[in-house]
């Protein structure tokens, strides 16, 4: 076996390396060139939105694009750039959009791992004839019986295991992390001893087509009545005042509500049906439970046979969380998780990801989109009541 787990020498062997022009992906292609592997770098073309291709941290787009070529010829792998930006917008930008209309919280970074990288890319790197494809993710994978398992990295302050939860078991069997087991520091050593332009380069955004973070901007532009105003209303009843679009705020979100009150007020629910945000206090937010909608179960056996009471797994809600001790329940098709510990500002259409453990070597067991949380009782009676009075409103 070589350094991949695969059969071949590495001179026989030839892997396709994502380059994004960032400097993971590129230290990537550089190891796997160093060690002998028929290397091939490819650099997907995503977007192009004017001042986003030039700004500090952005990935797939402009200075990045040249970054890559520049890298490729260092090391001397034969580079291709493929224009995915029509794909990219159907496949990603679009749903990010309709999501947030909704009132959901979207992660277009697993999108597009789901869709773009590791569906269409994939296939391309196997058009290419080659044996796998490797990219600059901090995750690890290693044999698992007869395929391979996903497990956090060794740098736990990069793991990116949250955003690569909906993979598939015949897409990790293909794919390669060589950087798994590695720092980021070590990571930026290594391009430098390699003589690569990134080496100090900014390291990209978690929404990279998002110019200087403002999402209501593209959404506006993509989907206008998004903007529609509305009330903002206690969950208590009480209409405290108007906003200017439900695309304006967020499950959890505190700062910039809009309006006065002798009382700290939280987001608490969006109302995308009827324009309406609903706030209240911070033990309003507190979530219990979670239920899952488009589930990727990636442990051992099958998820319909679970035990009755459930498994114990330890999930993360948010990205920057830490995996806390929770249990998975699956019946009749339906999939949700209750949560050990309670969990504030949860919000439908983010990841609630599953791991065997809370450890920095914790298999990750997959997980799915949250559908719909539910929150302590009084909360959800509130929220049910507040329903009934103001026409129809699904408690959250």
């Amino acid at each position: 076996m070589n350094s991949l787990d695969l059969p071949a020498p590495p001179a026989a062997t030839r892997v396709v390396v994502a380059m994004s022009g960032g400097v993971d992906s590129s230290v990537v292609a550089g190891l796997l060139a160093r060690e002998g592997y028929d290397v091939v770098g490819v650099t997907l073309q995503l977007y192009d939105h004017g001042a986003a291709t030039h700004r500090v941290g952005s990935c797939c787009a402009g200075q990045d694009i040249d970054d890559a070529r520049r890298v490729a010829e260092t090391i001397g792998i034969p580079h291709y750039v493929l224009n995915y930006e029509e794909r990219f917008r159907e496949a990603v930008i679009d749903p990010f959009a309709e999501s947030y209309v909704a009132g959901e919280t979207p992660i277009p970074c697993v999108s597009c791992n789901q869709t773009v990288k590791f569906a269409d890319l994939l296939a391309t790197a196997k058009d290419l004839g080659a044996d796998a494809l490797a990219t600059g993710h901090y995750i690890r994978s290693r044999a698992n019986g007869a395929h391979r398992a996903l497990y956090r990295p060794a740098d736990a302050d990069r793991d990116q295991s949250y955003f690569l939860f909906a993979t598939t078991q015949e897409q990790i069997d293909y794919l390669r992390f060589p950087l798994g087991h590695l720092p980021k520091l070590r990571v930026r050593e290594l391009a430098a001893e390699m003589g690569l332009v990134v080496a100090d380069k900014h390291d990209s955004q978690d929404i990279c087509f998002v110019p200087q973070g403002k999402y209501s901007d593209i959404i506006s532009k993509l989907k206008p009545t998004a903007a529609n105003p509305g009330d903002i209303v206690h969950i208590d009843g009480r209409v405290l005042g108007r906003h200017d679009g439900i695309l304006r705020y967020t499950i959890g979100q505190r700062r910039g509500i809009g309006v006065a009150s002798g009382e700290p007020l939280y987001v608490v629910h969006l109302d995308a049906e009827n324009a309406r945000v609903v706030v209240g206090p911070r033990e309003a937010l507190e979530t219990r439970k979670v239920h899952l909608r488009d589930m990727n179960w990636l442990g051992d056996g099958a998820l319909k046979d679970l035990p009755a009471d459930g498994m114990e797994v330890f999930a993360k809600v948010r990205s920057t969380r830490p995996p806390r001790p929770a249990r998975l329940h699956h019946r009749d098709g339906a999939t949700w998780v209750e949560l050990a510990e309670g969990e504030a500002g949860v919000a439908p259409g983010q990841a609630c990801v599953l791991y065997s453990d809370e450890g920095d070597d914790a298999r990750v067991f997959g997980g799915g989109f949250i559908r719909r949380s539910e929150r302590g009782a009084e909360a959800e009676a509130l929220l049910a009541d507040l329903g009934r009075r103001l026409s129809p409103l699904a408690a959250e």
